[in-house]
């Protein structure tokens, strides 16, 4: 499997503390990834670097087939080579319909001029209805998106960040707050779209995890401290101690 993004020994330091230490990661173009991790692991840094919300005192991330160094872009040039980012709170407009949250995200021209002079077409009509279909909302695009319960709207955001078309999706605890029934169903989201880019997880709830059946990274003090199967990772001593055993 080919990488996507490849982390080298990153460290981050924040007033004398080291927040990420020597961190090192990988993940391919269609896989999905767990990190898990306690609090004060490094774990929203470790996004806000990928990002580019926080800048890395060393170290190297290289990005797609031209590996190309991630740290040399702006965030919008980040999010424009095809990096999304969900975080934990929905950020949708919630005074607008599905229908028009999807259009505003959808992937295309960006200047002023192009915007006052859009007119929808059956084309974007196609791809807003087949991604409500994929995200589950195709009998809601007309709600006001500020009506969804705390599950749809997550749902929708996903869907916002689908419609630019990224290569790498990071989600930050995605099952928090959801009844049963969305926590299902957002597992099955998110593996249907490991299928086709790559998805980092970030999540406390280790049932959620296994649910998703996938590799696991664990975090501690800005480091990896084990990687890979939950069973694998939850049976690892160390882990059990700075981690599991609290």
């Amino acid at each position: 499997m080919s990488t996507l993004l490849e982390v080298s020994g990153v460290t981050v330091t924040f007033d004398g503390f080291r927040a990420i230490n020597n961190l090192s990661f990988q993940i391919g173009k269609a896989e999905m990834r767990a990190v898990i991790g306690p609090n004060g692991a490094g774990k929203t840094t470790f996004m806000d670097i990928i990002t580019g919300k926080t800048k890395p005192d060393e170290g190297r991330i290289l990005w797609g087939d031209r590996s190309e160094n991630l740290l040399k872009m702006t965030e919008a040039q980040i999010a424009n080579a095809g990096v999304g980012r969900k975080f934990q709170r929905p950020t949708v407009f919630e005074a607008q319909t599905v229908t028009e949250n999807l259009r505003m995200a959808l992937k295309r021209p960006r200047s002023p001029f192009s915007v006052l002079r859009h007119r929808p077409d059956a084309q974007e009509k196609a791809d807003i209805e087949a991604l409500a279909e994929e995200i589950g909302l195709k009998d809601h695009l007309e709600k006001q998106s500020g009506y969804l319960s705390h599950g749809q709207k997550q749902w929708l955001e996903i869907g916002m960040l689908l419609a630019q078309d990224p290569q790498l999706l990071l989600v930050d605890e995605p099952a928090a707050g959801m009844t049963a029934p969305e926590r299902e169903h957002t597992t099955d989201l998110l593996v249907r779209t490991a299928k086709t880019r790559a998805v980092v997880v970030v999540e406390h709830d280790m049932e959620f995890v296994r649910r998703l059946n996938c590799k696991v990274t664990v975090l501690h003090e800005g480091s990896v401290l084990a990687e890979g199967s939950l069973d694998h990772v939850t049976s690892n001593q160390d882990v059990i101690d700075v981690y599991l055993g609290r």
